[in-house]
């Protein structure tokens, strides 16, 4: 199961043929820049406890790869589009074999290091980590290669907060440049006034952006709303369990009110769509609407 939609949609028209064009320059482009172009020394946050300094046997897809001794390691904090998924849409198809590409570009010529920041294995058991390369005497970050360029998205759960800024501060340079997936409508920004729009990304991971309207408690839900009729507005959903850790992250969530926000996230339907947030991670103050 990947973390991006199984929904058919005939999307090749949604990709167009001038993005597909732009998309096959802009991948050969990044594919063949030398690779000290974008080393960057990540910053301490994500670094992590290490795990094992390991080699690559090959690469599944844009996210996920196999050890020499048969381990799958998936990239911590970012989701890339599927490959090889003959259920995912045309869109979803081509940009998964562009990180595909990418990533084994990436992870060529060397072992790769380890560091777990989190959980050290998801639900199927894959290893999930951090993972760097050497570069000129210092250590490549993998994740932040993937999202600087435009290959992958930051996911729902990063680990840390320091970290995921990281990751969203690059991720907001590769879409404010239309880079990669950020190049082809099916992967653009969603508005939560358009719940319509939102609603047809049902089984997606998404990101929304709108302002919030009201926040509400019931029962041991904090509804975080960004209109006024449930069965039809977008509504993002944090248990009260877990509102420490928003409050901690700075996010507290009666504070939102009025607030712009970008919410990532799966969107599921319960009368409108919405997102459940359990991490700090998938909710980010925009100060203006055209960042």
């Amino acid at each position: 199961m990947t973390p991006y939609s199984h929904r058919s949609l005939g999307a090749m028209d949604a990709f167009g043929a001038g993005a597909r064009l732009r998309a096959a320059c802009w991948l050969v482009a990044v594919i063949a820049a030398p690779a000290a172009a974008f080393a960057e020394s990540p910053p301490a946050a994500c670094r992590g406890e290490p795990i094992a300094t390991a080699t690559v046997a090959r690469v599944l897809d844009g996210a996920t790869f196999t050890l020499d001794d048969g381990r799958d390691v998936r990239l911590g904090g970012i989701d890339a589009p599927p490959f090889g998924d003959a259920g995912a849409a045309a869109a979803d198809s081509a940009a998964g074999a562009q990180a595909k590409g990418r990533l084994e570009s990436l992870l060529t010529g060397g072992p790769v290091i380890l560091r777990r920041l989190g959980a050290q294995n998801d639900r199927y058991g894959r290893v999930v980590a951090q993972v760097f390369t050497n570069a000129d005497g210092g250590e490549r970050w993998i994740q932040a290669e993937m999202v600087g360029a435009g290959f992958a998205r930051v996911s729902a759960r990063v680990g840390d907060r320091a970290c995921a800024a990281e990751l969203l501060r690059r991720e907001r340079l590769a879409r404010d440049g239309k880079l990669g997936l950020w190049a082809a409508p099916y992967y653009v920004m969603r508005h939560a006034e358009d719940h319509a729009s939102v609603a047809a990304d049902r089984g997606r991971f998404a990101l929304v952006e709108g302002k919030v309207l009201s926040v509400r408690e019931s029962g041991g839900t904090i509804y975080v709303n960004f209109g006024r009729r449930w069965s039809e507005d977008f509504t993002v959903t944090i248990a009260k369990r877990n509102a420490r850790l928003f409050t901690a992250a700075g996010l507290e969530p009666k504070k939102l009110q009025g607030r712009l926000v970008r919410i990532r996230g799966w969107i599921e339907e319960r009368g409108g769509p919405w997102i459940d947030a359990r991490r700090p991670e998938q909710i980010e103050i925009v100060e203006t609407s055209a960042q």
